[in-house]
């Protein structure tokens, strides 16, 4: 399998489990599935590319992922 298919499924396990941990209001499930999604996609990329000597990476800088932005985007509305 591509590493851009196994990302794109990885983006879709945790959209989902975000998109619940929202609907039920858990607005710190969805800020840890967005955590969880950066780190193993991340870990993945190193893998396949043969970087892993090169984990742990800082965080990313102050762009967000996407899964972390819509949990953003969420938490200002229900505020």
């Amino acid at each position: 399998m591509r590493l851009i298919d196994e990302l794109d499924e990885l983006h879709a396990h945790y959209a989902r489990m975000i998109e619940a941990a929202i609907a039920a209001d858990d607005i710190a499930a969805a800020e840890g599935y967005a955590q969880a999604y950066e780190d193993e996609a991340v870990q993945l990329m190193a893998e396949r590319e043969g970087l892993t000597h090169l984990l742990p990476l800082p965080r990313f800088g102050t762009q967000p992922s996407a899964l972390r932005a819509r949990v953003r985007r969420f938490g200002r509305r229900a505020a």
